[in-house]
């Protein structure tokens, strides 16, 4: 009896680390609709001191133009138009132990927008905006976005432990996209 529940936990607790696994690597998508609720991601922003027009080169260039080999680890751009592009994003989670992956769509509307569009990942639904607004030469790069899960109240749960390094790995993509927008417009270094 004691064995036969033990076999039971062991077997359980597999399964669920297992599942854990596949829908944070975005390999197993719960997309159920059952029970949506919607999370805001952000906002917050930035000021940059660079033109609009450079911040928006930053952004898009790996995109739109041959990614970089540097970030081979963070980004796979998988089909590349003039104004979208179909891209994996790579991110470490739980020390690096774990990388997160999604499949994104990414639209870009030169200079004032990037929008990205969640097709799959962790969690059924996402939508973020990078809107950069210029004024006096320096912009303000500003980011919003809302987080959709599945299954009510564990799911809001689920969705709670997804945004927070979401929106930190956003925050750390907004660090070097200053750095890099102000090395191009000669800013003075921060």
């Amino acid at each position: 009896m004691i064995t036969h529940r033990l076999t039971y936990g062991v077997a359980t607790g597999s399964a669920i680390g297992l599942a854990y696994y596949l829908t944070v690597t975005g390999q197993l998508v719960l997309d159920t609709g059952l029970g949506r609720r919607v999370r805001p991601l952000g906002p917050f922003d930035i000021q940059v001191a660079a033109p609009a027009e450079v911040v928006f080169d930053v952004i898009a260039a790996p995109y739109l133009d041959r990614t970089p080999r540097a970030m081979a680890d963070k980004l796979r751009v998988l089909d590349r138009g003039s104004d979208m592009v179909l891209a994996e994003h790579y991110t470490p989670v739980h020390g690096g132990r774990i990388t997160a992956t999604t499949l994104e769509t990414v639209t870009f509307e030169r200079p004032h927008r990037v929008g990205f569009r969640l097709v799959r990942g962790p969690v059924p639904y996402v939508t973020e905006v990078f809107d950069l607004t210029e004024a006096d030469g320096s912009t303000t790069l500003a980011y919003s976005g809302e987080l959709g899960t599945d299954l009510g109240s564990l799911g809001t749960r689920w969705g709670d432990r997804v945004a927070e390094p979401w929106e930190a790995a956003v925050r750390s993509s907004f660090a070097q996209i200053r750095a890099e927008a102000e090395r191009r417009a000669g800013a003075p270094a921060r």
